[in-house]
């Protein structure tokens, strides 16, 4: 229980919570979430009963995915024992804006769509709480078991935590893929369908063919693999924004087989082509950050997909009614409103951040140090200037008053003829003025000096100083007490 022990333990275990939570698969792991907010994530997340007519359940496939409240579970068709599907199960998100009933509708009009890149879909339904959808399994897995040479049924994990061999696909595959995944987002942007949820481990192959999974995702209000990332940005405010920057970090992972380590990325690695770096520069820089994403279309224009050649015919259908279609719009607007709002509260939170470590910081504190030394210093120069100076008022006044002689009304008295070499004495000082009559009125105005007063000042100072002592006659003495006779 020493002090320093704990002390340092503490810094130990803070060190280690930072490497943890700015891993991005490691972050969202159920167990981190559980020990950081224990509140949060007491609740064990099972799914309910099953009652699934012509479907049974095979096995539960343990934590194949990342999110915390969707379940996956390997099924089959009773008359159809060797046929595979999985079903995933997940709880309501906090971005769900849709009335329960277009909700249900909306869920269930997927089995509907039919487009060359997006994965079928064959049954699909929603509640109140949660919504449940069943696809075929496929046991090639998604682009990212391509990409990890990772096995589909093991748990997310240990796929791609800790990959064994890191290697990004060929420029062809890269190419390819990239171009459908582009025109499946366009599809989809055109139709007014909001996504948000692109990613590698979202995107399942099917021979040499992208297709897309999870579109209920954004039904149900469910938050982006990549969220933490986007919602550092303020110019990815859109549905349709943040596509392209979730684009850019699957095109990076297919480019060198790994995600980004850092957004915004600084340096590209040598990449199989000038063309993919290109793209990464225009969706990932910190310029492209600040500037805001390019549109899919801008990047189906760009050299590296715009020579590729698409091979499926099949014509895409996803007929979307229009009251749900304005539904959908308010639904996208209230999950975009909301993202600004969190974006606007980090941004405040890293300023305040910033804020105080740049005033906490040592280089600070010294600084502040200084400048607090020279503003004493220069108080204690102006407090003693001004002390100098009142002093040296006081003295300049007070020799004015105590030299008449050199003042303008007391001119220095002409030299007499005769005067000895004694040094005249001062002249006495103006005689009060006599107190003016009863009823009189009291004159303030100040009478010009006239000549003749100088003089006669002068000729009285030479005589004082002529005057001898020896030359007084002596007084009779006068006797009171005596009565005098009148």
């Amino acid at each position: 229980m020493e002090r320093e022990f704990i002390a340092e333990r503490q810094k130990g275990l803070q060190a280690y919570l930072d490497v943890i939570t700015t891993h991005h698969i490691l972050s969202n792991c159920e167990l981190v979430k559980k020990f950081l907010d224990p509140n949060s994530y007491s609740v064990n997340y099972t799914a309910p009963a099953l009652g699934l007519g012509k479907w049974e359940v095979v096995e539960p496939l343990k934590d194949i995915g990342w999110r915390i409240r969707k379940k996956y579970f390997l099924m089959k068709i009773k008359n159809q024992p060797k046929e595979r599907l999985v079903l995933s199960w997940a709880d309501l998100g906090p971005d769900k804006y849709l009335s329960d009933r277009d909700l249900q509708y909306a869920v269930k009009l997927l089995s509907s769509c039919s487009h060359p890149y997006i994965y079928k879909i064959t049954f699909a339904t929603a509640n109140e709480s949660s919504a449940l959808v069943i696809r075929p399994f496929s046991e090639k897995g998604t682009l990212k078991d391509l990409i990890y040479k990772a096995k589909p049924k093991d748990p997310f994990l240990k796929k791609y935590c800790n990959p064994k061999k890191i290697q990004g696909l060929e420029l062809q595959q890269i190419k390819t893929y990239g171009r459908q995944i582009l025109e499946v987002l366009k599809f989809l942007h055109e139709k007014g369908f909001p996504y948000g949820h692109l990613h590698s481990a979202n995107v399942m192959l099917d021979g040499d063919t992208c297709k897309l999974l999870d579109l209920e995702n954004s039904l149900l209000g469910l938050p982006s693999f990549y969220r933490s990332y986007f919602s550092q940005f303020r110019k990815i405010n859109t549905l349709e924004g943040v596509d392209v920057h979730c684009f850019g970090h699957l095109l990076y992972e297919m480019t060198y087989g790994r995600p980004p380590d850092t957004i915004p990325v600084e340096s590209f690695p040598p990449a199989p082509s000038v063309f993919v770096v290109s793209v990464l520069e225009s969706i990932l820089t910190c310029e492209a950050l600040k500037n805001g994403m390019p549109t899919v279309s801008r990047l189906l224009q760009m050299p590296l997909f715009s020579d590729v050649l698409l091979t499926n015919s099949e014509k895409p259908q996803f007929k979307i009614p229009t009251k749900l279609k304005e539904a959908l719009k308010i639904s996208k607007e209230c999950i975009e409103k909301r993202l600004t709002e969190e974006q606007k509260l980090i941004h405040q939170h890293r300023r305040l951040t910033r804020a105080q470590s740049h005033h906490g910081s040592e280089e600070e504190k010294k600084k502040r140090k200084i400048l607090a030394r020279k503003k004493s210093k220069r108080s204690a120069n102006e407090s003693g200037e001004e002390h100098s100076a009142k002093y040296s008022n006081s003295n300049n006044s007070g020799s004015g008053a105590s030299s008449p002689l050199t003042s303008p009304s007391s001119p220095t008295p002409p030299s007499t003829a005769g005067a000895s070499s004694i040094p005249p004495a001062p002249p006495p000082p103006p005689l009060p003025p006599a107190a003016p009559p009863p009823g009189s009125e009291v004159s303030t105005e100040v009478p010009p000096a006239r000549p003749e007063v100088s003089a006669s000042r002068g000729a009285l100072l030479s005589s004082i100083q002529n005057f001898q002592k020896g030359t007084l006659k002596k007084t009779q003495t006068c006797d009171y007490s005596a009565p005098r006779i009148s």
